[in-house]
């Protein structure tokens, strides 16, 4: 039997996966603020690192769109410099959340929250992308890029050069779109890179005034962390930029390895190995001054599609990038910015969750509500905190639900009027407790039964308590409580 039985449909695959990868990688490099070759070298290590261990063995890791808002965010407040230091600490964090093996609790993050990060996402990556489109300066918030694309586009429409620019930024997407109609032979060139060549050419062709890329060579951008960069660890702020980093990081990876291992019948992904691997791989990032990595669907299930058999697919796309950003770097120069500005719309289109969130409003409306408030407070605020207020509405509306209390008054006009609780009797719930107890008349003789609780905390004990203290009428006797097992009255 060969040594390497699947090499032949690995090199075909690793092939595509580099010719999806590199308009992507420059892509999501420009959009976030640093240099073209730094996307280059995440998707290098992506291949190189992450592609070499275990974990997913056929999803392919690189610098995401979906991280691409964080990034930016990062570079405006803390400097390129920083980013090294930043990717750096949040590979570390993931190695030790892989050790501890935390990976798997990554799939208990509700999916509402999850897909309304990425709407939040691709929202802000669409609206800040249009600007680039035009070759306009795009404002910082979210909400500002958003409120200000009329003005923008009323701007480019009375600019030749931006009108240009906003034209082939628009025909690159056309051609992505459209290059899925194509013949099978033809697809089998990715769409991203078709429209990108098309782009260039016909930017060289017709001498169109459009900004292209700035290329400062491979070695030039790879900037180690110094120590100015590791001294800005001593503030509190860059903290939360680095937690972010590496939970949103993992998220994503994780949620892509359950998408890829729908897509093929292989080896199930390890996911505490599958984040350790993702660490190693920022780790490496960091020390390199490069992009954070990440899980890509877009280059996981191309790599699927394509035939991958083993691993060995997605390290030699790692080799190619590796020797097109070392004998090439000069064609990155001819790349138009508003042809990559499209690749990045299209890519935050996709991000929308649309049909999540029409099958969601019919079954699940209050998840849809997760899903809306996440994605509006990452565009009005940030991308951390909007996921942090996803985050708590998941768990306050989990906690609703999960205190769902019965209460049966019985009343038969003479005797004792009889309550029966049944659940979970939590301070939630207490409000509805009090508002059906005080309303009984003080006048006549109470039995509340509590015995069908599967759970009393502490705060309504209290309250139930004192209200039996305050309920009873000197001529009609105290309230007659029939508790729950002590077992299960606990405090919280």
């Amino acid at each position: 039997m060969p040594r390497f039985p699947h090499l032949r449909q690995d090199f075909a695959a690793s092939i595509v996966v580099f010719l999806v990868a590199v308009p992507l990688c420059v892509g999501v490099a420009v959009a976030s603020g640093v240099p073209a070759e730094l996307g280059l070298v995440t998707g290098i290590v992506g291949g190189l690192v992450a592609g070499l261990l275990p974990g997913s063995s056929l999803q392919v890791s690189g610098p995401a769109a979906g991280l691409t808002v964080l990034v930016f965010e990062a570079v405006s407040e803390f400097g390129v410099a920083a980013l090294g230091v930043i990717v750096l600490m949040a590979g570390l964090l993931q190695l030790a959340m892989g050790l501890l093996k935390m990976g798997r609790w990554f799939r208990a993050i509700s999916v509402a929250v999850v897909e309304g990060m990425l709407c939040g996402i691709g929202l802000v990556i669409i609206a800040g992308q249009l600007y680039a489109a035009a070759g306009l300066k795009a404002p910082e918030t979210g909400i500002g890029k958003i409120v200000g694309l009329p003005g923008a586009f009323a701007d480019a429409l009375g600019d030749t050069e931006a009108l240009t620019s906003l034209a082939l930024g628009a025909g690159t997407i056309a051609v992505i779109v459209l290059w899925k109609k194509m013949p099978k032979k033809v697809q089998a060139m990715p769409g991203a890179l078709a429209a990108v060549m098309l782009a260039t050419l016909a930017s060289l062709a017709f001498s169109l005034p459009v900004a292209t890329v700035e290329v400062e060579g491979l070695l030039g951008v790879i900037q180690p962390p110094g120590s100015e960069a590791f001294g800005e660890l001593a503030g509190p702020a860059i903290w939360g930029t680095i937690i972010a980093f590496a939970l949103i990081a993992s998220a994503e990876s994780l949620f892509s390895a359950a998408a890829v291992d729908r897509l093929h019948d292989g080896p199930r992904t390890q996911y505490n190995k599958e984040m350790i691997a993702q660490g190693a791989g920022n780790t490496v990032c960091g020390l390199l001054g490069a992009l954070p990595m990440t899980a890509v669907i877009v280059r996981s299930s191309a790599n699927v599609q394509a035939g991958a058999k083993t691993k060995a697919s997605r390290v030699l796309h790692g080799v190619w990038l590796l020797l097109f950003a070392a004998a090439l770097p000069s064609a990155l120069a001819l790349i138009p910015l508003p042809a990559l500005a499209g690749i990045l719309v299209h890519a935050g289109w996709k991000l929308i969750p649309f049909r999540q969130i029409a099958v969601l409003w019919r079954g699940h409306k209050g998840e849809a509500l997760i899903l809306v408030v996440t994605a509006v407070s990452i565009v009005a605020v940030n991308m951390f905190e909007g996921v942090l207020i996803g985050l708590a509405l998941a768990v306050i509306k989990t906690a609703w639900e999960a205190s769902h209390l019965k209460l049966e008054v019985i009343d038969k006009g003479a005797g004792p009027i009889q309550v029966y609780a049944s659940g979970n009797a939590t301070f939630l719930r207490l409000p509805k407790i009090l508002d059906s107890l005080e309303s009984l008349p003080q006048d006549r003789p109470v039995e509340l039964d509590l015995s069908g609780l599967h759970h009393l905390d502490h705060a309504c004990r209290t309250a139930l308590e004192n209200w039996a203290e305050r309920h009873s009428a000197p001529d009609t006797g105290p309230v007659k409580v029939t508790s729950a097992e002590p077992a299960k009255a606990t405090a919280p």
